[in-house]
């Protein structure tokens, strides 16, 4: 429809245009309508579906204010699953991405375990998991992306570092990010994190791909760590948003380890130096923000980077 393009353009230009206070990049503007537009064709959705949600679209936008992309992601979401009617959007992708990442973990899992450094190769396999992320991404290989990570050197490589800052934790609180991706976590955790108390913790709702308890419990994330929810549906993890039980166990952790962009969006100007950051680069506003290049693989703590 004519219309809808006009108000996507209209938006856009308002963006670019004014500095009342908007942060939003209009990158992050790009990525939402790819992954809607993706999403409207998946389900079939009428022209009038599609305009109530632009409508709302375009009003979310132009008064977002300080709002970050993921709070506007998790606005965007809510509205289009009222109007499609139904809550999880991804629900099947999650079960395929976890069903091929399972098949991985069997094939990976005895490789790292005789590995002559069984903690790179499963650091690197949990990075690699990251690319599995529909916000991001709309299409990706997982296969493709463990052989360049494995092969790889990291654009930002704080691993020594936090390695030894794992041996020093006692309780570990490690944020998920996205289905298919914690099945390397949890490889991660089982070969790395053993005699530690580990907390993982998924969203508190559905959100794109990102992981909830009913998908970290599908993989048997329960065998290797203990699972919370943060009690919220925003594609991060923004403290104030989160329940009380997560933000206690959050303050007395002593490593945090956050996978994925979503996560350090939300992480990153709290200059916490329990936190890792772990994850591969999806997009050049993640890319200018740690001054590196898209696609690039980091493990990064702001202690130095």
């Amino acid at each position: 429809m004519q219309i809808i393009a006009t108000m996507m353009n209209t938006t856009n230009m308002a963006i670019a245009s004014t500095n009342k206070g908007k942060i939003i990049d209009e990158k992050c503007l790009s990525c939402f309508k790819k992954t809607y537009q993706k999403l409207f064709i998946k389900f079939k959705v009428s022209d009038t579906e599609k305009l109530a949600f632009f409508v709302f679209y375009h009003e979310t936008i132009l008064n977002s204010g300080y709002l970050s992309p993921p709070e506007i992601q998790q606005k965007l979401n809510k509205r289009f699953c009222e109007i499609i009617g139904i809550h999880d959007p991804f629900f099947y992708e999650k079960e395929e991405n976890n069903k091929i990442a399972l098949a991985l973990y069997l094939q990976w899992k005895p490789l790292v375990k005789n590995s002559v450094d069984s903690f790179n190769l499963a650091l690197r396999l949990a990075i690699a998991g990251n690319i599995m992320d529909y916000g991001a991404n709309h299409e990706f290989d997982i296969f493709e992306t463990i052989q360049n990570v494995v092969n790889s050197n990291f654009a930002i490589d704080n691993t020594l570092l936090f390695k030894e800052s794992i041996s020093a934790a006692n309780t570990i609180l490690y944020l998920g990010d996205n289905a298919g991706e914690i099945v390397f976590d949890k490889l991660f955790i089982e070969t790395c994190l053993q005699n530690k108390t580990v907390y993982f913790a998924v969203r508190g709702n559905p959100i794109l791909n990102d992981v909830t308890l009913k998908d970290a419990e599908d993989v048997g994330m329960n065998e290797v760590a203990r699972i919370i929810s943060n009690g919220n549906g925003v594609p991060s993890t923004l403290i104030n948003k989160c329940n009380y039980d997560f933000k206690k166990i959050y303050k007395s952790a002593d490593l945090i380890i956050s996978k994925g962009q979503g996560n350090l969006e939300g992480l990153i100007n709290e200059n916490d130096l329990r936190i890792f950051f772990l994850l591969m680069v999806k997009c050049e506003v993640i890319a200018e923000l740690l001054g590196i290049k898209k696609e690039n693989f980091v493990v990064y703590n702001q202690i130095k980077k």
